[in-house]
Parts: structure tokens; sequence; C-alpha cells
């Protein structure tokens, strides 16, 4: 898929040379090894990357939810569309026959998605992965909706939600989300390169971080969130039952 995307020259600017004799095509060697190069190099350093812009040397034995790691998931799977795009490649002039149009017009397509597909999905995962945070965090603190609706006595009517089990509120709430760590001086205090450039990794990774519900919001809520309304809807019903 690399070598049908490749172009043979760029405006005037040639893919081949002539070296010794011998004709060096860049437009081969370089999608036939770059590619795979890239994405073999970044799936094996990827630990170390993560490990040097969190600071974070502990030992990790468990997996996160793709959910909470939205930058880790969002890259992953920005690799994933690359890969994809170049998948469908390998089969362009199936592409073409199948649908009927032109060869060349789905080259250029798998081109410009080629560069703007993995951005798009990094930007569209990453906004996903946080919305779900968000969710986890509201069930995680009020509950789970029943889609019960329950007038009170008083007339106001409100939707029953219902406590989450015990492993399924750990589940929620007991993960890591590290928080953006700037820049730090050294012992001379100069702010070197390599540690403005992991403060903006940094920034970039957990900016918008949705952190996990703290044992003080939980107790908190408990007491005086949508649980809690299980008992004035009870007293409601029994009041109707009366009557």
């Amino acid at each position: 898929g690399a070598l049908r995307l490749m172009p043979g020259v760029i405006g005037s600017f040639p893919f081949e040379y002539v070296i010794f004799d011998r004709t060096l095509s860049l437009n081969v060697l370089l999608p036939a090894l770059g590619p795979a190069g890239i994405l073999f190099t970044v799936l094996f350093a990827w630990p170390w990357i993560e490990r040097w812009v969190t600071r974070d040397d502990r030992e990790h034995h468990l997996l996160d939810r793709p959910r909470n790691a939205p930058t880790r998931t969002a890259i992953g799977v920005a690799g994933v569309v690359w890969y994809s795009v170049m998948w469908a490649a390998a089969s362009s002039d199936l592409v073409a026959t199948h649908f009927r149009v032109s060869l060349n017009d789905v080259t250029y397509w798998l081109r410009a998605l080629f560069f703007i597909g993995p951005i798009i999905a990094y930007i569209v995962t990453k906004r996903i992965a946080l919305s779900l945070q968000r969710k986890d965090r509201e069930i995680a603190l009020h509950g789970r909706e029943t889609g019960r609706i329950v007038r009170l006595p008083h007339g106001e009517f409100i939707e029953v939600h219902e406590p989450l089990d015990d492993y399924r509120q750990y589940q929620l709430v007991s993960f890591e989300s590290p928080e953006v760590l700037p820049a730090q001086p050294d012992a001379n205090g100069r702010v070197r390169r390599t540690e403005k450039l992991r403060g903006r990794l940094s920034r970039m990774f957990f900016e918008d971080r949705v952190a996990p519900v703290t044992p003080a919001e939980l107790e908190a809520a408990h007491a005086h969130g949508h649980p809690a309304v299980e008992e004035p809807a009870a007293r409601a019903q029994e009041q109707v039952t009366s009557r």
C-alpha cells in the first residue's frame, strides 16, 4: 500500500539518483522500509516515552481501561487508521474497479487520508474517551439511571437512581490519572530543551484530564445524591397505596 501511495516525483524533486553507476530509488526504498520502521519503533519505545513524560518509574502490572488513558488510546487508534489507509491502498485497483471510479482519484484520496486520517482519528478518539470518563464519573457519584420517574408527595418528579455494586464502583473510581508536570529546572537552575519538550508533551497528554472520583466526593454524593432518593420514592409509593 505504501508503495502505491508513494509518488515518483514531487514537483521538480525526483526520488531517483544515480550513484556510482547504480540507481538509488528512494520512491521504493522509503515506502518499503519507512512505515514499518516508524510503526515498530513507536510500539517498542512507547513504554519509555510515557515513563519519561510522566516521570513515573514504578512497575505497573494492571492494564488501564482505554478510556482512562485518552491520549495513549488516541495515538493507538491514529496508528491503526494510518496502517489501515496503507492496507486499503494495497487494493486501490480493486476499489477503483468495484466502485467504477478513477484509480488516480482513489490514490489521491488515500494520499490525503495518509496524513489527515490519523489526525482526525486522534482528535475524535480522545474526545470520546474523555466523554466516557465524564459519564463514568457521573455514574460513580449518582448511581445508575433506572429510567423510572417517580412523583413525590409535594409534586416533584424525580428519576430514581440505583447505587452501584462494590465491584462496578471500584472499576469506575480506581484508576490513576497523572497530572500535568511542567518543565523542571536542573540542579543549576537551567531548564533544558529536552525538559521543555517533556513539559509540552505532559501538557498535551494530561491538560484536559478527568480526575477520578475521590473518596470524599463519593461519600458526599452518596449522602446527598441520587441513591438517597430511593427512600422518599418508597415513602411516596406507600402514601399512594394507603390512599
